[in-house]
């Protein structure tokens, strides 16, 4: 269990394994492919503020909850290794769609 909470406005992921075999049976190399757009929510920030059209701060809830599977955009995020594993902080804007 990770003992970490994101600043405002972030999310750790951690990313779930690339695919090591195609649709049609093809097994790729490890060094193959690209990186995982793809990960399981272990922990979410608290809301944070944007700047709204009226100059005024509007609060931003976390799009995903812990548990969730989310798609992120490619080059989002800033890789971290906690105890041996990889993780990514990435924006809450960065997050694509919710799996459901």
């Amino acid at each position: 269990m990770i003992k970490l909470k994101p600043t405002a406005g972030y999310l750790l992921i951690e990313p779930l394994e690339k695919e090591v075999k195609t649709s049609s049976g093809i097994y790729l190399p490890e060094n193959a492919g690209e990186k995982p757009q793809k990960g399981k929510v272990v922990a979410t920030g608290s809301a944070t503020c944007s700047d709204c059209k009226s100059g005024a701060c509007c609060m931003i809830d976390s799009p995903a909850k812990v548990g969730d599977t989310v798609l992120y955009k490619k080059w989002g995020g800033n890789e971290v290794k906690i105890e041996g594993k990889e993780y990514l902080f990435v924006k809450f804007e960065d997050i694509l769609a919710i799996e459901k």
